[in-house]
């Protein structure tokens, strides 16, 4: 078969499968387990770069890798979050540019991202120290707090649909903004996966209550 295989891109796989479960159950109106897909998956991504750090690679590897984990970006943080709006009651005409704004912005970006990631590793070892504009795989976060924020206050469904398309259009400059946010190192990582569980425990407990 073609392709790698390695333990460095299992976490990128795992998470793709997640996003398109996630497509699945949204495609289905069932916009819960489609956010806990999402979620899973921002997980995924938040280590799969440490891991693939653990091992020589070579170059091929290293550009797969950057290849996949796009790739897998773009079902999981960019389609992704559209089906769930789309799931969420976002089905008439009108919220298409929103849809579409939201996708392209995530499209320009994990381009531009794939372009300077590579010229940046032909003469930088590491990570960076830092993000160009909103990293697309902060929809892992972004909308699972919103659905819990708007559960939580209890609000008429077709607010919570308007509150939820601002926030993908917001989102979508966001994406493509010139603006730097600080990469988080090994100890903002692990605080962020905590915060992660956190959520999702509580997204549970808010859907069983």
């Amino acid at each position: 078969m073609i392709g790698f295989y390695n333990y460095t891109v299992i976490l990128t796989y795992m998470g793709a499968v997640a996003g398109a479960a996630g497509l699945a159950f949204a495609a289905s109106g069932k916009t819960f387990p489609a956010l806990l897909c999402l979620l899973f998956a921002g997980i995924c991504d938040m280590f799969d770069g440490a891991v693939a750090r653990t091992k020589k690679r070579t170059e091929a590897e290293k550009k797969f890798g950057i290849w996949i984990d796009s790739l897998t970006d773009m079902v999981c943080f960019a389609v992704l979050p559209t089906m769930i709006g789309w799931s969420y009651g976002m089905k008439e005409w009108y919220y298409i540019p929103i849809f579409a704004a939201f996708i392209l912005g995530a499209i320009i970006r994990l381009g531009y991202y794939g372009v300077t990631e590579e010229e940046r590793q032909t003469v930088e070892t590491g990570k960076r120290a830092a993000y160009d504009g909103m990293p697309v795989t902060t929809s892992a976060a972004i909308f699972p707090v919103v659905w819990v924020i708007l559960t939580c206050l209890g609000l008429k469904a077709e607010i919570c649909i308007y509150v939820y398309a601002a926030v993908l259009a917001l989102s979508a400059f966001a994406f493509v903004g010139k603006f730097k946010i600080k990469k988080p190192g090994k100890t903002g990582i692990t605080v962020i996966a905590v915060l992660g569980a956190v959520l999702a425990a509580a997204m549970v407990l808010i859907k069983v209550l």
